[in-house]
């Protein structure tokens, strides 16, 4: 160190003993004599519990050191110097151990992620990049749009061809809106009366056999009419209208031939094919 000594003076640090001739380790400019250096300084091993000396090569990970020949994994007790290793629960595993025990596995095959691997993932699950894909067709995902159901990874199409509404008349995919009708679904455009297909989305509308009808249709095919005005009566909006053997009035139209008072709720005679008040037909008698 540059410095003189006499022989009897160059000594050990800590226990004083003479180190001329002998073997001796500087530390911090100082000497110390292998007894006291691996005493003070050196490592204990974590798998033998003994002194990594100065002659053991000291290897070391996370502030906890091994000699060499103890430096194993922990499970299969294979050496682990120059080898890829992992740790957990302070213990060193190989690869294969710890993989084995501890790695992430793909949530579509079960195997585990190897290093350098790269992986898909969603919420709390992950997959290989060939794994996840669409379990219909089959093909992967990658960066494309998916829909997640039931455990179960959808690309979009195969999706809405297995569960997207789909209308009852031209069986396309109702993407947004649409109207229920009987519990069936079917787009605005294509829900139209069945006869003059006048589009019924929003407008008042009624039912024969089990078919839609826009109010005017249904009158003129199906209505009673009013023996009056020969127009239907409907019924729709609570419209009212009488009934007298086989033939019917709007409420409006129930009125005396004669003298046009309404016969609602009222008595009436018939004259033919019309209907008179008593009063008209006893002034018609006379």
């Amino acid at each position: 160190m540059n410095k003189d000594w006499h022989s009897g003076h160059f000594c050990c640090w800590q226990c004083d003993e003479s180190l001329t001739g002998q073997r001796y380790v500087l530390r911090d400019e100082h000497p110390y004599c292998i007894k006291c250096y691996e005493s003070v300084f050196a490592n204990g091993c974590e798998e033998c519990n003994k002194i990594i000396g100065i002659d053991s090569k000291d290897l070391s990970y996370k502030d906890k050191h091994w000699h060499e020949a103890c430096f194993l994994c922990a499970k299969c007790r294979v050496s682990l110097v120059d080898k890829q290793f992992g740790s957990k629960l302070d213990k060193i595993y190989c690869g294969n151990c710890y993989d084995a025990q501890f790695a992430s596995r793909c949530d579509g095959c079960g195997e585990v992620f190897r290093a350098g691997t790269k992986k898909m993932e969603y919420k709390t699950r992950q997959w290989h990049e060939k794994c996840f894909c669409c379990v219909v067709c089959k093909n992967p995902i990658g960066t494309k749009s998916f829909i997640p159901r039931e455990q179960e990874i959808y690309c979009a199409g195969c999706y809405e061809d297995k569960f997207a509404t789909r209308c009852v008349k031209c069986n396309k995919i109702i993407t947004q809106g649409g109207v229920t009708y009987k519990n069936e679904p079917w787009h605005r455009e294509c829900f139209t009366c069945t006869n003059c297909n006048t589009s019924l989305a929003g407008q008042r509308f009624t039912s024969r056999d089990e078919k839609p009808y826009c109010a005017e249709c249904f009158g003129e095919l199906f209505a009673k009419r009013c023996t009056s005005c020969t127009k239907p009566i409907t019924g729709i909006g609570g419209t009212r209208f009488i009934s007298f053997e086989d033939r019917h009035w709007h409420n409006d139209c129930f009125i005396c031939a004669q003298c046009k008072t309404s016969l609602v709720g009222k008595g009436f005679i018939t004259d033919g094919q019309d209907i008179i008040c008593p009063e008209c037909a006893k002034q018609k008698l006379m």
